[in-house]
Parts: structure tokens; C-alpha cells; sequence
């Protein structure tokens, strides 16, 4: 059988790339953003890099200013809120229609997940259980066989990602979130909505008391600065 090759344009590929540097802050807050600069670090004509900060702009990620050119936006607490209570109703609803769904396969990769999750803990590489959390969410969110409730619940979780790197990295943060998710897979074991819905909210409060303590507490406000070392295109 002849398959077709599905090539990603290079405009989506420069925009994922820019959004995931931003979102997780190897571009920080403040940063100012040259389009030749990034064109040049990326290797990509002016136009895709032009097209993904338009877009950036509008997601929220970096604003426009004046005489100054593109900015990577700092934390927004208001913004932050708003994600997370859209992530407790989107979130819900995937781990109740994944209950629904739950097969023994389904079941153990999920505990699967729980255990290397614990490992890395105990072992001191709590930077890596950020990805197994990712992976966490993204076994329920996709074993609801919701395509909708998937793809927003990835995007969620990406832009949750800007404000959790900072409390990620603390021991006792990742150890409440290990916790969480036992909590959720016996939830859902049960199939009872009520109880997987008071784990889905319970856990992503704690997430915002962290974050709360952990991101927001400690930013510093930022002056804009520029990426690399030569000055490039900034728009008008």
C-alpha cells in the first residue's frame, strides 16, 4: 500500500518551535524578539517567522509595543486563573467520558506512569517528571475518544506549562501532583463522576496554590531585552 507522506509547512513548523521556547521560557519574559534575528537562528525566511509572532501576538504569548517590536509577555495572573478554571471543566469531563472507556491496557499504562513518575522523584530528577505529567494528563484526555476535548486539553496544558516551570522544579510540588494523580486513576477506577471530578479540582487547585507560590511570588519585572547579539527587523 502506497503511503503518503504528510510534510508539516514551514510556517507551522517555525510557529510550534516558538511557541514551545516561549512556553517553556528558553525565551523568557521581557525578551525582545527581532524577526531577522529569530529568521536567522531558526533558518527560516522572514515570512514564517513574521506569520507565528502575528499569531503568538494573538494566542497572548508576546505583545507588539511601540518603537520596540515584539516582547515576550510576562506571567498574568488573571490569564492564569482563567486556565485554570477552564482546565478543571475540560479535564472533568475527559477523565469522566475516559472512566466510560477504561480498559485494563488503559489502566496499566497508567500506572505505569504513576511508577516512573515515582522513580524519577526518588531519584532526584524531579526536572523529568514534568514530562511524565504531561503524559499523565494526555493518557486521560485521549482515552476519551474525544477528538475536541484532546486537542483542548493539550492546548491547555501548554499554556499551563508557561506558568508551571518554575514551581515544576520543586521537589515537594512534584510529590502533591504524584499524589493527585494516584487520587484521579482510583477515581476513575470507580467510574463515579462526582468523586472524578472532585480529584480533577482538588488536584488542579493545589496546582494553582503552587503556582502561585512558587511563579508568582518570585517574578521579577523584566526591562525588554533582545535574543542574540545583532540587532534585526522589528515591526512598526
Amino acid at each position: 500500500m502506497l503511503k503518503i507522506k504528510t510534510v508539516v509547512p514551514i510556517r507551522n513548523q517555525v510557529l510550534t518551535q516558538l511557541r514551545e521556547f516561549i512556553l517553556t521560557s528558553k525565551i523568557a519574559p521581557g525578551e525582545r524578539l527581532y524577526e531577522e534575528r529569530l529568521a536567522a537562528q531558526i533558518g527560516s525566511s522572514l515570512t514564517p517567522v513574521r506569520e507565528a509572532l502575528h499569531v503568538l501576538e494573538r494566542e497572548g504569548l508576546v505583545e507588539s509595543i511601540p518603537r520596540v517590536g515584539y516582547v515576550v509577555k510576562g506571567l498574568d495572573q488573571e490569564e492564569f486563573d482563567e486556565i485554570v478554571e477552564i482546565r478543571k471543566a475540560v479535564e472533568s469531563l475527559a477523565a469522566i467520558w475516559a472512566a466510560g472507556k477504561l480498559t485494563d491496557s488503559i489502566l496499566k499504562d497508567l500506572r505505569d506512569n504513576i511508577q516512573r513518575s515515582r522513580e524519577l522523584i526518588e531519584q532526584g530528577h524531579v526536572e523529568k517528571f514534568i514530562d511524565m505529567d504531561v503524559k499523565f494528563h494526555e493518557l486521560i484526555s485521549r482515552a476519551s475518544g474525544r477528538k475536541r476535548i484532546y486537542e483542548m486539553s493539550q492546548n491547555l496544558r501548554s499554556y499551563m506549562l508557561f506558568y508551571r516551570m518554575t514551581s515544576s522544579y520543586e521537589v515537594g510540588v512534584a510529590q502533591r501532583a504524584l499524589a493527585a494523580h494516584e487520587k484521579i486513576i482510583e477515581a476513575v477506577r470507580t467510574k463515579n463522576e462526582e468523586k472524578i471530578r472532585q480529584a480533577i479540582v482538588s488536584h488542579l487547585n493545589q496546582v494553582k496554590k503552587d503556582v502561585l507560590t512558587y511563579s508568582f511570588d518570585r517574578q521579577v519585572p523584566r526591562k525588554p531585552r533582545p535574543v542574540g547579539g545583532v540587532k534585526g527587523h522589528n515591526k512598526k
